[in-house]
């Protein structure tokens, strides 16, 4: 419902509401490009100030932009202008760095685990040997124009690429890294939407009610499971694609 304020304010803009000029407006600097994909347009304080209005005003016409899709919220950091699903083909195996590379947006991955473990029962069953085998571990995030779009949660086996914990992984995905050491002989994957767990969620910046598209893949080289992969997309960010 609009309070008084907001009501006054439909009328300062002559036969416009004022919600409406705002929304307008910023549809104005998107359409010509002053704000591109993944751009952070103003706070709603800002807004609220350029333009005289309350608050309520502006958010009134950057949610009705968030529900068209022209805009997309992130809780805790702000709103940006929305981009188009990013697509990962199913069909070629890519690093994401190349595939960001390609829109000709901005890549850049944050490493939050990278340890060596051992085999629980069920990845000994993933990757063929006894439990207890040496494997590494790592989960990385990986960012388009500053927005997260994949957790990637990976085990590797070091009898196929016994180099991977000594690697840079702010300059190299674990997938450049895998195609050069281990290269690939086949590929197993699924598809499914998932809730993410609250850890995926906050990863992602986005509630652990919002369903992600989760691929998981295995990898086989030189004979044996190289890599065994969970990669977690938002759904609302993400879409995959493929031709035969």
């Amino acid at each position: 419902m609009k309070d008084a304020q907001e009501s006054a304010e439909e009328g300062q803009e002559g036969r416009v509401p004022a919600f409406l000029h705002i929304k307008n407006y910023l549809l104005e600097q998107i359409q010509a490009g002053q704000w591109k994909e993944g751009d952070a347009i103003p706070s709603e304080q800002a807004l609220a100030k350029q333009f005289g209005v309350s608050r309520m005003t502006v958010n009134r016409a950057v949610r009705e932009l968030t529900d068209e899709q022209i805009l997309s919220r992130i809780q805790g950091s702000g709103t940006y202008v929305a981009q188009h699903k990013y697509q990962a083909t199913l069909v070629e195996i890519k690093s994401i760095a190349e595939e960001v590379r390609a829109r000709g947006h901005r890549h850049r991955s944050e490493l939050h685990l990278l340890e060596r473990s051992k085999a629980n029962e069920q990845l000994a069953l993933y990757f063929n040997v006894k439990p207890a085998h040496p494997l590494f571990h790592s989960v990385i995030v990986h960012f388009e124009n500053e927005i997260p779009i994949q957790v990637e949660d990976r085990w590797v086996n070091p009898d196929v690429a016994p180099d991977y914990m000594l690697q840079d992984f702010s300059a190299i995905t674990p997938n450049e890294y895998l195609m050069a050491a281990a290269p690939l002989q086949g590929v197993n994957y699924s598809i499914e939407a998932l809730s993410p767990p609250q850890e995926i969620a906050d990863m992602l910046q986005i509630t652990s009610k919002e369903p992600c598209l989760v691929l998981k893949r295995r990898t086989l080289s030189k004979g044996e499971v190289a890599s065994v992969a969970t990669m977690w997309h938002p759904g609302g960010r993400y879409q995959f694609a493929g031709s035969f």
